[in-house]
């Protein structure tokens, strides 16, 4: 038996948050195990920010499983969606994006969906592809596929037209666009977010109006972030990113509250329902030391993830500051009389998302430079070559004055 064939459907339905339908799919994954014709599994990502995070990978690695199942992973670039612009879980228009600056960020999305995706058993398009030849009579064909007041059972837009928000025209048809892509490609299987379901059924609905069979719909929980309250994700400063330097994801993954440590094993880690429960059984601190170790290696590779262990225990377990650290480098001409404003010193050097974010840490007392603690946001700190900048517990800057 080979390996693809000891993968259950049980083990690829874990951590699903709901299946449309669980009949279907039953169906799809028996006819491809008698015919030996892999299921054609969708996944469609809008790279708006050229990093991937923790979150992201979360309908990767499922497309993954069904990869190492024996199925076929069909990956969307959504550089026409992603102009558009996605208003799920939106409570306002998003910005427009440019169409150049989307496929300028799928290279970098790509390059770290590899070190998640079976590169030889996934068939990649852009929709451009398609949405590129379409006439504007062709725009409006696909719009009469549904109807306003089915647009308008989505909570979302449900909810800003109940409150007197605007809703674009064009936000309409998004959900239109995502669906028509699992037309183009035949999709068995979509995988994504539980606030990606209203697309993903319009999805079945389009398919069967052009005479196909309905794609199976398999949304996935949104993991958590760091703040244990919001989804992750980097506007809200709450995201572990898959490229961040590997001692600083295992400190990340160490800041996380105990509460979703299950999730995170669930859905951003290969261990098994069995494993996990073993794991957990060593009490909170050592089962999250497991988990941020096993995630570093999974993204930097085994020896990165035993250099973390060792790190984060001489850094944070013994209070020391680290050998070695990662450098920051400030242009002279930004210091006025060697001082620079704090808050800009913390943006700069890559420890917080923006501003507001930068001045939460320092009021919250989280920021050191050269272990003298800065509690007044508007301060002017001295910056010399070779200072070190901490903010929180585990991150530190050395800075380099150019």
């Amino acid at each position: 038996m080979t390996k693809a064939n000891q993968i259950s459907l049980e083990e690829v339905s874990r951590g699903v948050v709901a299946i449309e339908t669980e009949e279907e799919l039953a169906r799809k994954w028996q006819r491809s195990r008698e015919s030996g014709k892999p299921l054609r599994v969708k996944l469609g990502i809008d790279p708006t920010d050229p990093q991937l995070h923790l979150g992201h990978t979360v309908q990767l690695r499922k497309m993954r499983q069904f990869q190492d199942a024996g199925h076929l992973g069909v990956l969307i670039i959504g550089d026409y969606t992603a102009v558009v612009g996605d208003p799920s879980g939106r409570d306002k228009t998003r910005p427009p994006i440019a169409h150049d600056q989307v496929r300028k960020n799928a290279e970098p999305y790509l390059q770290q969906a590899w070190k998640v995706l079976d590169r030889e058993k996934t068939e990649l398009h852009y929709n451009g592809e398609w949405f590129s030849k379409m006439s504007f009579l062709d725009v409006m064909e696909l719009c009469s596929s549904t109807t306003v007041a089915r647009q308008l059972e989505r909570d979302d837009f449900e909810k800003r037209y109940s409150g007197g928000l605007p809703i674009s025209v064009h936000e309409f048809i998004y959900p239109l666009m995502q669906a028509r892509d699992s037309v183009e490609v035949e999709s068995d299987i979509e995988v994504g977010g539980t606030d990606q379901l209203f697309n993903l059924l319009l999805g079945r609905d389009l398919m069967r109006q052009a005479g196909m069979e309905p794609q199976v719909c398999m949304t996935l929980p949104l993991l958590v972030g760091t703040d244990g309250v919001q989804k992750m994700s980097k506007s809200y400063g709450n995201s572990i990113g898959i490229n961040d330097d590997a001692n600083e994801i295992f400190g990340k993954v160490m800041s996380i509250s105990d509460d979703v440590m299950r999730d995170y094993f669930v859905l951003a880690t290969d261990f098994s329902n069995a494993e996990i429960e073993e794991i957990l059984s060593d009490g909170p601190r050592e089962a999250k030391a497991t988990l941020a170790r096993r995630i570093v290696e999974l993204y930097h590779g085994e020896s990165a993830g035993a250099a973390a262990v060792e790190h984060f225990d001489r850094v944070f377990r013994d209070r020391e500051q680290p050998e070695e650290m990662p450098e920051v480098r400030i242009s002279a001409d930004d210091l006025e009389n060697g001082e620079m404003w704090v808050v800009k010193l913390v943006v700069d050097s890559g420890l917080a998302s923006g501003n507001n974010d930068a001045r939460r840490k320092v009021e919250g007392g989280g920021v050191r430079v050269d272990g003298e603690l800065v509690e007044d946001p508007k301060a002017q700190v001295a910056v010399s070559d070779g200072a070190v900048l901490r903010v929180g517990k585990k991150n530190f800057r050395r800075l380099k004055v150019l």
